[in-house]
Parts: C-alpha cells; sequence; structure tokens
C-alpha cells in the first residue's frame, strides 16, 4: 500500500508565502545560470541536460542516504506497482525539462525578466484554472475577486514589458515558449504535490522530476546534436554549473508549499522573487533584447502590487483530495 501522509498543518500564510517568494529568486538564478551556459556552450539543449542531470545526481545521493528519502522510493514502488500512484503523476518532470531548456535558448537573448514575465502569464492562467478545477493537493480553492485581481496585475505586468519595441527584437518563439512554460511549471507544481502526498516527502516527488525530466532532456540534446554537431567546449567557470542544485531545492520547496497556498498563491508568490532578482541580474548583466531596466522596475512593481492583493483571506471550498 502506498504511503500517504497525515494530514499537514497549515503554515502561517506569511511562512507560505515567503517560501514561495524564495521559490521564484531560485528559479530566477537558476535561468540565469542556464542561459549562460546555453550561450556558452552554443546549445541550449545540451545546457539543460548538463542542469537536470546534475540535479539527479544530487537526488540519488539524497535518495540513498536519507531514511526519508529511502522510505519515499519504497512508497513510489509500491505505488507504480499497485497503479495506485497514476502515469500522470510520474510526468511533472516533462514541464520541467521544457522549462529547463527554454532558459537555455531563450534566456541570454531576451534577459531574466522578459522571460520571466512570459512565465508569469502562463502561471497566472494555469494557476486560477487548477485551483478552481482542485487539481491541486489543497483541493478546490476558492477564485475570490482579490485572487483574480491579483491574476489579472500579473498579466499587466507582462503587458508593460511588452513596450519599447520587444516585439520588434526578438523572435516569436522566444516570447510563446515562456508563457508555455509557465503553464506547465503551475501544472508541474500541483502535480508534484500530489505525487508528495502519495509518496511522503518532496524528496522522492522531486526525483521523479528530474529522472524524466533528464531522460527527456538526453533525447532531445542527441537529436539536436546529431543535426547540428557538437556544441563548444565546457566552460570551466564553475557557477555555470549550480542550475540542477538550485532546481533541487526550489522543486523541492514548490512541493512542500503548494498544499498550503492553492496553487495560483503559490505562483504569485513566486512571480514576486523571479521578477525581483530577474531585475537586479538583468541591472547588472544587460541581455541583448531586454526591455530595459525602467520597464522592468515597473513590472516587478505591479507584479508585486498583485501578490498583495491576491493573498487577501481566502478560503478552501472542500477538503482534500
Amino acid at each position: 500500500m502506498p504511503v500517504t501522509s497525515p494530514a499537514t498543518p497549515r503554515l502561517p500564510a506569511v511562512v507560505a508565502l515567503g517560501g514561495a517568494v524564495l521559490v521564484g529568486i531560485l528559479t530566477a538564478l537558476q535561468a540565469r545560470i542556464n542561459g549562460q551556459l546555453g550561450a556558452r556552450l552554443g546549445d541550449g539543449f545540451v545546457a539543460a541536460v548538463i542542469s537536470f542531470g546534475s540535479g539527479l545526481v544530487v537526488l540519488i545521493v539524497l535518495s540513498a542516504a536519507l531514511p526519508a528519502g529511502r522510505r519515499g522510493m519504497r512508497a513510489l514502488a509500491s505505488g507504480v506497482r499497485s497503479r495506485t500512484i497514476p502515469w500522470w503523476m510520474l510526468a511533472g518532470g516533462a514541464a520541467g525539462a521544457f522549462s529547463v531548456a527554454t532558459q537555455g535558448l531563450a534566456v541570454a537573448i531576451i534577459g531574466v525578466s522578459l522571460f520571466t514575465v512570459g512565465v508569469v502569464a502562463g502561471q497566472t492562467l494555469s494557476g486560477l484554472l487548477l485551483d478552481r478545477v482542485g487539481y491541486g493537493p489543497a483541493g478546490v480553492v476558492a477564485v475570490t475577486m482579490p485572487r483574480i485581481a491579483g491574476g489579472a496585475l500579473a498579466l499587466l505586468a507582462v503587458a508593460v514589458s511588452l513596450q519599447g519595441g520587444v516585439l520588434e527584437r526578438v523572435p516569436w518563439w522566444m516570447l510563446v515558449m515562456p508563457v508555455v512554460a509557465g503553464i506547465g511549471i503551475a501544472w508541474q507544481q500541483a502535480t508534484n504535490g500530489r505525487l508528495r502526498r502519495r509518496v511522503g516527502t518532496p524528496l522522492t516527488a522531486t526525483f521523479v522530476n528530474f529522472l524524466g525530466g533528464t531522460v527527456l532532456l538526453a533525447v532531445a540534446a542527441a537529436i539536436h546534436v546529431a543535426g547540428v554537431g557538437m556544441p563548444r567546449p565546457l566552460p570551466t567557470e564553475p557557477w555555470l554549473y549550480l542550475g540542477g542544485v538550485t532546481g533541487v531545492i526550489y522543486i523541492f520547496l514548490s512541493a512542500a508549499l503548494v498544499v498550503h497556498t492553492g496553487v495560483l498563491l503559490l505562483g504569485l508568490g513566486v512571480v514576486v522573487g523571479q521578477l525581483a532578482t530577474a531585475f537586479a541580474l538583468d541591472v547588472a548583466w544587460p541581455a541583448v533584447a531586454g526591455p530595459g531596466w525602467v520597464t522592468e522596475l515597473v513590472m516587478v512593481a505591479i507584479a508585486g502590487v498583485g501578490v498583495i492583493v491576491a493573498a487577501a483571506p481566502w478560503r478552501r471550498v472542500t477538503g482534500r483530495r
């Protein structure tokens, strides 16, 4: 029988939201790391494999060394054998793989901020829908007016990001891919939260993500290298190889926090951390086609107000799933 974790005491809203902001900070840092690695290698797919693969190695070691990891792996194996853990709960890595590949392909060109606001649009719309239908582990979360208003402000930040001729400087697919990645990230967070309940620990849910994502990215990278040739030599700076470890931390935190926040509020907290960090990174290291620091500052302010509005008291309609 699978291990199902007992009801989790709800964290104070300020703690849960602070954790979501930390996830956003780490997400933006990973985007910059993977984007720079992709630019240095001249191959975003190979950069994504390196990022995911290094994270997978860390998770294998932790899963073997920690009692919680070993219990989670036993619960996972039991659930898969008995089919009480359906296949779609194991597919979160596909969304993570797409997001990391998008970072490697686009961030060095469009900047972390512009990448992030595209992700914001996808996360906001997807989070509202997933909360409304009760897909996340918190059950059906009321889509109240404050939450709708907060989501609308997040989308306004996206509209601001497109000012100043960005659409003329950036290929359309570089703007569409982050939006699709954001939709997938919201679904991934909800799916990981549900898998975490089945296996009893976020560690195993994170491992499943990295295993599936590494396999998918390795196949994509092999096909890409076969078509265009080998990437440039590996750079020597150690920080360019920290993307995987950063991803391990924020996916683990997301799986642990989503039950306390719901999908949308987690996503909006992540947005604040992402945009604030992205702004700082893009001011320090401007991207080729970024919208400029004034526009980015306005985006951060609007998104921050959106999270404050969306964090207004809300209630859960039904029990957890």
